[in-house]
C-alpha cells in the first residue's frame, strides 16, 4: 500500500512540473516576438540611412560650383585698370612762358603767357603766343602744342645752313604750273624753315627772270616774314638787318640787255 502513494506522488509532481515547462515554453515566444519588434524597428532606421547621403551629394555638387565663383575678381581687376588712361592727360609741354617758337605758317613767336579757357564745360590751359612780324596773337593748348607743329627756334648752326639753300639751283614751275603751286604751298605750311627757304629762292628767281602773279607775289612776301622772324631769333638781330642779310645771300639774275 504504500507504494502506491509514492507513484501517486509522482504523478502529482509530474503534473505540477509540467504547468511549468509549457509556461515557460510559452514565454520564450515572447522574447522571439520582441526580437522581431527589435528587428522590425531597425528597417526603417536601415531606410532612412540613403535619405542622409543625399545631401552629402548636394554638397559635392555646390563644391564643384564654388570654382566659378572665383572668376568674378578677374573683371574687378579689369575695372580697376581703366584708371590708367588717364596718363597722357599728365603729360608736360617742353616749353614755357618767355620761349621762342616757331608756329607753321605763321612763323617765329614768343610764348607771352599762359592761361586757362572753359570751352565747351571743360577747362584747359592754352599758350599765347605774339608773332614777331605779323603783329598776330595765337592760343594753342599746352598739351597738343607740339601736334599742331610748334617747335623750338633754330640755333645759329642751322641758320648758316638756311643760307646755302639759296645759292642751290632753283626749281622752276616747268608745264605743270598747278601742280608746282600747290607744292608752294605745302612746303610754306609745313612749319619747315629748310623748305620755306627753297619757296624763297624759287619765287625770287621766277620773279628776276619772267615775272610771277600776284598770288605768288603775296606767296613769296608771307615765305620772306616766315623766313625772318626765325632768323633774327636764331641770329640775335634786329628784324631790317636779318632782312637785309637775307636780300644779300639770294642770288641776283643778270638779265642779258636787248640789241
Amino acid at each position: 500500500m504504500p507504494a502506491k502513494k509514492t507513484s501517486t506522488t509522482k504523478k502529482t509532481a509530474a503534473k505540477k512540473n509540467a504547468p511549468a515547462k509549457k509556461a515557460a515554453a510559452k514565454k520564450t515566444p515572447a522574447k522571439k516576438a520582441t526580437a522581431k519588434k527589435v528587428a522590425a524597428k531597425k528597417k526603417p532606421a536601415a531606410k532612412k540611412a540613403p535619405a542622409k547621403k543625399k545631401p552629402a551629394a548636394k554638397k559635392k555638387a555646390a563644391a564643384k560650383k564654388a570654382p566659378a565663383k572665383k572668376k568674378a575678381p578677374v573683371t574687378k581687376t579689369a575695372t580697376k585698370k581703366a584708371p590708367a588712361k588717364k596718363k597722357p592727360a599728365a603729360k608736360k609741354s617742353p616749353f614755357s612762358v618767355g620761349d621762342k617758337v616757331v608756329y607753321p605758317h605763321h612763323g617765329a613767336a614768343t610764348i607771352v603767357k599762359k592761361e586757362r579757357i572753359e570751352f565747351a564745360g571743360e577747362k584747359q590751359d592754352y599758350f599765347v603766343l605774339q608773332i614777331a612780324t605779323d603783329q598776330l596773337t595765337l592760343r594753342v593748348p599746352v598739351t597738343s602744342a607740339v601736334e599742331r607743329g610748334v617747335r623750338p627756334v633754330i640755333s645759329k648752326n642751322k641758320a648758316r645752313q638756311v643760307f646755302a639753300v639759296f645759292k642751290e639751283e632753283p626749281q622752276e614751275a616747268g608745264s605743270n604750273w598747278s601742280r608746282w603751286y600747290k607744292l608752294l604751298t605745302e612746303k610754306i605750311n609745313s612749319g619747315d624753315i629748310f623748305q620755306v627757304a627753297e619757296v624763297v629762292r624759287d619765287l625770287t628767281y621766277a620773279q628776276q627772270i619772267k615775272g610771277i602773279s600776284p598770288a605768288l607775289k603775296r606767296m613769296l612776301a608771307k615765305a620772306r616774314l616766315i623766313i625772318v622772324s626765325e632768323l633774327q631769333f636764331s641770329l640775335l638781330l634786329s628784324e631790317e638787318d636779318t632782312i637785309k642779310k637775307l636780300d644779300r645771300s639770294l642770288p641776283k639774275v643778270e638779265l642779258p640787255e636787248d640789241d
